[in-house]
């Protein structure tokens, strides 16, 4: 292990941001919040947002300086995490989402795990919680199996090397080597980056000391496009990076293609009267049953989380199947148009 150093070294957190009125000052406040001792700066670098972001930006940096914006013409989360990162001046750069609230002492343990394990990136957790029924819906669906599959930086698990990290703790120096995050990938670019982290000698560290909250998004329709987008870039990454992607990610397709599939066959069958084609309706049903015995256990974080899952379970694995197959086989009008906001 490293020796950490006796002058704690300079961080810049680096956030990018698009009409994210709703979350912003929390986000901004918990990294102001941070019990961390060194020297720091927080770069927002701002997209063309509508909803009044910018302006409570304005204001937040008028009264602390500390808090600096920059344009992000591009404004996408790649484009906007570049920026920010070549506008900083510390050692340490700390990612930051528009939609996290990072603990009090997220920087100092992500420091020191960052120097103790030598790696050139730090992740931890990734905490959904929600305020409305519908969001403790979605936080839910976060970090179950049948969900998003119960993930380690979901629900934890033991430190150590990782092929990618939530947000991510870096090493200026290093993201300047690898050339910064692909600008051509507007999701699953932090997947990509680290990639290249690993395939130059570089290790990507897992700790679950760190806990990020996360907010979802408030409405079935913001989550569905998110979920689509998610889908479309993560099929462009399996075909452009093949065996680099790990197996879990092909199941929310195969999984869809064959209820769909299934469905077809049955209604065929009953259409032509050959009603022994009914049977491949076991399939979905038996899909329908695990979503709403599903829907069962969510229920008792509340009735409301309960029915919403009935809904919201479905939404994620479709929205996410139907978007990966279309990423895969290129059939989206103009791919980088998808940046899942």
């Amino acid at each position: 292990m490293a020796k950490q150093p006796d002058t704690l070294p300079g961080v810049s957190y680096v956030m990018p941001v698009l009409n994210e009125v709703e979350h912003i000052e929390a986000a901004v406040n918990s990294l102001t919040d941070q019990d961390y001792e060194g020297p720091f700066e927080i770069i927002l670098a701002l997209g063309p947002s509508v909803d009044g972001t910018n302006a409570v930006i304005a204001e937040m940096s008028r009264i602390d300086p500390r808090i600096r914006s920059i344009p992000n013409e591009v404004g996408s989360t790649p484009a906007g995490l570049n920026v920010a990162i070549r506008a900083s001046v510390n050692p340490v750069v700390i990612r930051v989402d528009a939609h996290s609230v990072l603990p009090r002492d997220y920087t100092r343990i992500a420091v020191r795990v960052l120097q103790e394990s030598g790696a050139d990136n730090v992740g931890g957790i990734m905490k959904a919680e929600g305020g409305t029924s519908f969001e403790k819906a979605v936080a839910h669906a976060y970090g179950s199996p049948e969900g998003l599959g119960g993930t380690q930086h979901h629900v934890g698990g033991k430190a150590g090397p990782a092929d990618t990290a939530y947000l991510g703790v870096f090493r200026r120096d290093r993201l300047l080597e690898v050339g910064l995050f692909d600008e051509g990938i507007k999701r699953g670019q932090d997947w990509e980056l680290n990639r290249r982290l690993r395939a130059t000698g570089g290790t990507v560290w897992f700790t679950p000391e760190l806990t990020v909250v996360y907010r979802p998004r408030s409405s079935l329709r913001k989550l569905i496009r998110q979920f689509v987008a998610t889908g479309i870039w993560r099929g462009e990454l399996a075909r452009r990076f093949g065996s680099a992607n790990s197996l879990r990610y092909f199941v929310p397709p195969l999984a869809v293609l064959g209820i769909l599939a299934t469905l077809v066959v049955g209604i065929v069958g009953l259409a032509t009267g050959a009603t022994w084609l009914a049977v491949a309706f076991a399939v979905p049903a038996v899909y329908a049953l695990l979503v709403i015995g599903a829907s069962v256990n969510a229920a008792r974080e509340g009735l409301g989380v309960g029915l919403w899952y009935l809904i919201v379970l479905p939404c994620i694995h479709f929205g996410w199947g139907v978007g990966f197959v279309l990423g895969y086989l290129k059939l989206t009008r103009n791919i980088t148009a998808h940046t899942g906001r």
